[in-house]
This record gives C-alpha cells, structure tokens and sequence, in this order.
C-alpha cells in the first residue's frame, strides 16, 4: 500500500481541499502518513495570495523536493493556488515536481500521483470544481470539530486580490448538499462546525436563493448532535439584517461575524474598490451589538495600499479605536503581479508599511487586553481542546468567541470533579486575563457531552455508493517540518 504525506499551506478552504484529496487517495488505497520522510508520494497542497505565502508555498516544496535525495518519496505533486497561477514556471524551474494541478483539478489527484509517462499536467478540459457531499473526504481536524466549505470562488473585483483569478466565478453548493454533510459530520461527532467559503454572505446568490445564508444557518441549527455553528468572511455590504437575526436567534449559532474590512479611509477604500467608508462601517458595527447581545467582532485591514497617506492612516487607527474590535488582524499590502493595484501609482515604502503595521497592532493589543479584562469573573461554556503547547500543565479550551486556530484561547488551570476529555464542552469560570487570551477555572457541569458514536456502516454510504465526507481522522503536516 503505497504512502502518501500531504503538506498543506494556506487558510481553512485549503485545508479542506487538502482533505478532499486525501480522501480520494485514501479511498484507492494509499495510506497517508504525517511524515515526510516516509511518504513514497508528496503532495504540497500551496498558498499564492500573498507574497509570503508564494514564498512558503515554494520553501515547502523545495524541502519536499529533498526527500526524492533523501527519504522514501519516489514522486512529488503540487496543488493549489500557487500551482494554478504560476503552473508553467513550476515545471519549468523544479525539476523535482513530478506533477501540477490546479484547485479546479482536485479530482485529478489520484492521476498525478500515478501518472508514469511524460505529462506533467492534466491535458483535458476541467470545469469549475466545487465539491459535494459524495466526495470522500479525510478530516485532519480534530474529530469534534470541523471545516465546512459551502462555496467557491468569488465575484467581487477588490483590487489587491488575485483570488477570482485563482478560484473563478462565484459558485455555491445546494443547501441540500451542505445539509447532508453537515449531518453526516455530527454524526460522527463533530460538534463545532465552521462554514468557509471565499465569501460565505453571498451564499446562495448564484442560485436564485434570497437570505441563502440566514435559513442555511437557521436549519443547521436544528442539527441536534451540533453544538456551536459559525462562518467566516463576511463581505460588509452582504451582511443583511436578517443575517444578522439568523446569528441572534439560532442558539446553536456562535455570536461571532468575522467581517474583513481591509480599512476605513474612504479613498483607500475607493482605490480597493471595495467603497463604504468608516463612519458607515461603525454604524453596521452598532447594529450588529443591538441585535445580537454578547457579540464578537472579528476583522482585518490592509496598511501601506498604494497612495494610503498617514492621514488616511490616522483615519484608520481612529476608526479601530471607536470599533473596539475583538479580534484584529493587520497585513502589510502585497503587490501581487496579476491584480489590479500592481500598477497604482504612489506606492508605500515597505518600511512605512510595517510601522503602520505595529502601531496598529500596538492599539488593538490595548483593546484587547481590555475587552477581555471584562470577561474576568464571567461563567462561559469551553470546549478542551487537550494540553496547552507552551504550558502542558496546563489545558487549552477555547470559547465561543474563539474561532478555531486565529484567535485567542483559554488556559484552563484548574477543574473540579474528573478531568475533561478533549471535546468535552464544559462550564468554566474566567479568572485572569491577558492582551491575547484567558485563564479558567473548569466547573464540574458538563455544557455538553464529547462525541464518541461512530455510525454504522450504512449511514457512511451515500445513495451512489460513495464513502460520505471523511473515512478516519488523520493527523494532516501542516507546514513544513511539522512532525506527529
């Protein structure tokens, strides 16, 4: 049974294509393995919308390409963004690269990792590629908690971006589709399931459907075995009021809208082409805490976009004071060579740029030290997620507000009664803080109980005679020299 290693770079609709792959190779025989120097096939599944992701995308495929010298890897496959956008110059400038396909050639796997004569790449009409619930698919998730994408590509013509190049026209999958895997993941035993797509709020759009993504995560919610539910990317002018009702009236829905703004200055904004301007944005930001008490706010902004001014810059950090995001993440502007920012004029010295970039973090490093501050004292569900990596004495949980792997996390330091199992959602009192994250203390009552019914053999198999979403968890390499 040949092995297969799988590096995987790049955000969460990365990841499940990485799964998605590794479920069709799994399902013709391979074994997949987490260690690099053991795999007879490597497939680095790449990143490409920014500069240092293209650069990690490449670091990571040139440290695969040693184990050809080195280990057991006999053949070496590139997927992904980088591979779709740069395919022709792979080949050309690493050799070691057996194989290049691109995200709408997932299903081609199985052929790159096989393929003995002198083609390099599929040589046949593709259509655009969205998967459905019959395609296997080999979580790398934890088991209780998973990643759902509900659409793909994207419409919107925002300047800096390259990702409608990369990923196509804007396309969603029937809610049908979603709803069948997504009871098919809880039944076994995912608890937290997260909703991704290149922008989640235009779901359904494409299909005739008015409030897609609203009555979407009003029927999840009636998914009994869930516990929490949450999307990420909100594009700002599709966030509509009965979104934002869905969010606040659906229990099992996390209060949490991650809404990337990319910046406040109106002519920025205008330069993005992406408009709206700060003071309409504050005034969504007021909406959503009306409606939906206990809210948490997520974003991210762009510094050093060609022609930003420290006025437009100042405008920026007045905006995030008013704000008082939760979460915010801050990137320096990348002048990506196929977007149509590469050749604004007025360009933002790099150094600005990441002096911009400190001092906003700077500011929200205050507002988050003090938002979670003002959580000390409170009684919150947690989900265990196991030891804390730079503390294993201690445990790491993560609440609501918390979406998996990009924000804070709870360090749980003491728990009354037996010790949680990872996947256990339990009642905890928050006793300390820091700029980041949270200190608790586990209560003996239980939230809600961690997953172990595994179904029977026929609920795994859909109506074609395909293996339902995933056959076993694996432990996925997610970036280059990750080890078990």
């Amino acid at each position: 049974m040949p092995k297969v290693g799988m590096v995987s770079l790049g955000c969460p609709k990365n990841l499940v294509d990485s799964e998605v792959m590794l479920g069709i190779l799994a399902r013709h025989g391979y074994e997949v393995t987490p260690r690099a120097d053991e795999a007879e096939v490597i497939v680095v599944n790449t990143c490409s919308f920014i500069e240092s992701a293209k650069q990690e995308s490449i670091d990571a495929i040139l440290a695969m390409a040693e184990h050809k010298k080195t280990g057991s890897a006999r053949r070496l496959v590139v997927a992904g963004c980088l591979a779709e956008r740069y395919r022709r110059e792979i080949l050309e400038e690493i050799p070691e690269v057996d194989f290049v396909i691109g995200t709408n050639e997932l299903e081609h796997v199985l052929e790159a990792c096989q393929s003995t004569g002198q083609r390099r790449t599929p040589d046949h009409p593709f259509d655009p590629y969205l998967y459905t619930e019959f395609t296997p698919r080999l979580l790398a998730t934890p088991p209780y908690s998973a990643y759902l994408k509900i659409a793909e590509g994207c419409d919107h013509p925002c300047a800096f971006c390259v990702i409608p190049q990369m990923r196509g026209r804007f396309r969603s999958r029937p809610p049908e589709s979603i709803l069948r895997e997504a009871r098919h993941l809880a039944a076994r035993g995912v608890r937290e399931l997260t909703l991704v797509g290149q922008d989640t709020t235009s779901y359904g759009a494409d299909l005739g459907l008015r409030d897609g993504l609203a009555n979407l995560l009003r029927e999840l919610g009636r998914i009994p075995e869930l516990v929490w539910v949450r999307f990420l990317y909100c594009y700002p002018n599709r966030l509509t009021d009965e979104l934002i009702a869905a969010v606040a009236e659906t229990p099992k829905v996390a209060k949490y809208f991650d809404i990337p703004l990319q910046h406040a200055s109106a002519p920025v904004l205008r330069r993005m082409k992406r408009g709206s301007n700060g003071g309409q944005f504050l005034r969504m930001v007021e909406k959503i805490r009306r409606m939906v008490p206990a809210v948490t706010l997520r974003t991210t902004m762009i510094v050093g976009f060609p022609g930003e001014t420290e006025d437009d810059f100042c405008a920026l950090l007045d905006f995030v004071s008013a704000a008082q995001f939760d979460h915010l993440g801050v990137f320096t502007y990348s002048n990506e060579e196929h977007s149509a920012s590469y050749h604004l004029p007025d360009p933002v010295p790099a150094a600005i740029a990441r002096r911009r970039q400190r001092r906003l973090l700077a500011a929200q490093r205050r507002i988050s030290r003090r938002r979670l501050r003002q959580k000390v004292g409170q009684r919150c569900p947690v989900l265990v997620e196991g030891p804390a990596e730079q503390t294993p004495w201690l445990l790491r949980g993560r609440l609501e507000s918390q979406a998996p792997e990009i924000d804070g996390q709870v360090l749980i330091h003491d728990y009354a009664g037996a010790e949680p199992r990872v996947g256990e959602f339990r009642w905890a009192a928050i006793t300390g803080s820091a700029d980041y994250d949270l200190l608790a203390r586990l209560e003996a009552e239980v939230y809600a109980e961690p997953a172990n019914r595994q179904p029977a053999a026929e609920e795994r198999e859909g109506t074609a005679g395909l293996r339902l979403v995933n056959i076993e968890p694996v432990e996925l390499t997610r970036s280059v020299g990750a080890q078990p």
